[in-house]
């Protein structure tokens, strides 16, 4: 085989390799979310629970970096602290590499069942958690198929002449082998993907032990950089927390990649076979990370803080840092730069909205009168960007316009109503209700708080789908973002019938949670309609959408 043909089915095995672990990783998220999210709420209870919380959450997500956002998005609202959350990335970081483990063994016979199994799940169900779960079964099968293009791709490599020439060098240059691991990694967002392509190559005898050893240890320095550069833009808390799994994932392989180059360590103590020897030694070191490291997550936690800092309180009124709008006054004029600059100002509002939305579910745990107040200052600055979308489109609209933008003008100030409005529910409904659980000391019953959960994981899924069709504007988007008002009708009803059920039978967490829980319900069904209606225009302009319900008559 030429080495173009080698390098073309090396690239396209390993796209499909990273494709197929994101696909896993999405089909869990949006079967099992709120699960999720309830077992990162748990992770503050203690250091070793953290750490289980970690492992089992990257089995599921097939990726330590899912669960590094996760944990920032918890740290940034307050609900999971940063030692808490260093001791989540030390467990994810073992469970990654028990996934890797999982996949190096030799599965090839589940490949037809699992894309049959995945296919009918995903194509013949409406079910939205079965759905989901048949797209991981094809992201599953999808990555033993990868996997053997990539054997495929590599077993002519042992015969190339260039190849034993890179091999030598590496064996002689560790740190240059550990430095193109930890770099790759980083460039392709995958320490599962990445292990996975070397165990490939290691069994195909195209690299020896001695190069697999620097470079698994490239890989866990890499993963780590992945993580922190991804939440570089969050709030400080969220940051601390990948800092510190990086600090001690870079400081146990450079001192293992030193400590190899003056002790032999035998490959032999890691199983028979190079390929295995990889994955083994990727779980070793993890395994080892976590023993040694879970002790330490407070004095890690006391550095980050001294390492990673806020911005001086006194930076807010430097003209530099202050935000900026994206209302493009000079282009007032020229209208359909002036609607591109509303619709940029109007996604700002959305992702505040979300920001306010996401952690109602923990100040219903909480209670948190500081964080409480926090979330509900960000009302302001959803009321005030409404009123500027408002008066600038209406500026616009006093110029001369085609009839296609004086629509689009009007559809985004319909949003940034109905935006405002999700915002003043947020305000004034749902974090009243978390006020007034917290000051009478009230619980939701187990299933109520399951079914608020649900409910909400599925309105802020909504939120993003809604963001997606106000940048894209995609067609196919918006259908699915229609679907959803009456999926979430749905559980809104049948939590309301199961809450009845639960009142007649005296649960008592349910006779004192009743009204709060029933407003909170009323109140998410109403937030995702407010949010469902930016698909609206879209699909009336396709036709697919009439413009009144009622029946004509004559």
């Amino acid at each position: 085989m030429h080495l173009m043909s080698i390098l073309i089915q090396l690239a396209g095995a390993i796209m499909l390799l990273l494709w197929a672990v994101r696909l896993v990783r999405t089909g869990i998220e949006r079967a099992h979310g709120a699960l999720l999210r309830d077992a990162l709420r748990g992770a503050s209870r203690g250091r070793v629970r953290a750490a289980l919380a970690g492992i089992v959450l990257a089995i599921l997500l097939q990726s330590s970096t899912a669960v590094a956002m996760l944990a920032a998005s918890f740290a940034a609202t307050g609900t999971l602290g940063v030692a808490g959350g260093i001791a989540v990335m030390l467990g994810a970081d073992v469970g990654s590499a028990l996934v890797v483990q999982a996949l190096s063994f030799d599965l090839g016979w589940l490949v037809p069942l699992l894309l049959f199994a995945g296919a009918t799940m995903f194509l013949k169900f409406e079910s939205r958690t079965i759905k989901q779960t048949g797209r991981s079964a094809l992201g599953i099968a999808f990555i033993l198929i990868s996997l053997r293009m990539v054997g495929e791709a590599t077993a002519p490599m042992r015969n190339s002449d260039v190849m034993p020439v890179i091999i030598a060098y590496l064996e002689d240059d560790a740190i240059t082998a550990f430095l193109l691991a930890g770099l790759f990694t980083w460039l392709i967002h995958s320490s599962v993907a990445s292990v996975l392509l070397l165990m490939s190559m290691a069994a195909q005898g195209v690299l020896p032990a001695e190069v697999a050893l620097p470079m698994v240890l490239g890989i866990n320095l890499g993963a780590g950089l992945v993580a922190a550069g991804l939440t570089r833009g969050q709030a400080v808390e969220a940051r601390r927390i990948p800092a510190g799994n990086l600090l001690f994932r870079a400081a146990a392989a450079a001192g293992l990649l030193i400590a190899s180059r003056l002790v032999e360590i035998p490959p032999g103590w890691f199983g028979t076979g190079v390929g295995r020897q990889v994955v083994n030694m990727h779980l070793a070191f993890n395994l080892v990370l976590l023993v040694a490291c879970l002790p330490l997550t407070a004095a890690m936690e006391a550095a980050t803080r001294k390492l990673v800092r806020d911005k001086p309180a006194e930076a807010a009124d430097d003209p530099i840092t202050q935000r900026i709008s994206a209302l493009d006054r000079s282009a007032i004029k020229v209208p359909n730069v002036a609607l591109t600059s509303a619709t940029r100002e109007l996604l700002r509002m959305a992702e505040t909205v979300d920001i306010m939305l996401r952690p109602v579910m923990d100040l219903f745990d909480s209670g948190d009168e500081k964080r409480i107040a926090r979330i509900r200052a960000l009302d302001q600055e959803v009321n005030r960007a409404h009123t500027e979308i408002k008066l600038y489109i209406a500026e616009v609209n006093r110029g001369s316009m085609s009839q296609e933008e004086a629509r689009r003008g009007v559809e985004l100030t319909g949003f940034a109503i109905n935006l405002e409005y999700a915002g003043d529910i947020i305000a004034k409904n749902l974090l009243t209700l978390a006020e007034g659980k917290a000051r009478k000391q009230l619980n939701f019953s187990r299933e109520g708080l399951k079914e608020l959960t649900e409910l909400h994981e599925r309105v802020l899924a909504n939120s993003q789908i809604a963001m997606n069709v106000l940048v894209s504007g995609d067609l196919e988007t918006a259908r699915h973002l229609a679907a959803e008002k009456e999926h979430v009708r749905r559980l809104e009803r049948e939590s309301h019938e199961r809450h009845l059920k639960r009142l007649q039978t005296g649960t008592t967490e349910s006779l004192e949670t009743s009204d709060i829980h029933l407003e909170a319900l009323r109140a998410l069904k109403e937030i995702n309609s407010l949010l469902v209606s930016l698909a609206y225009p879209l699909l009336t302009q396709s036709g697919e959408l009439l413009e009144s319900r009622l029946l004509r008559t004559a």
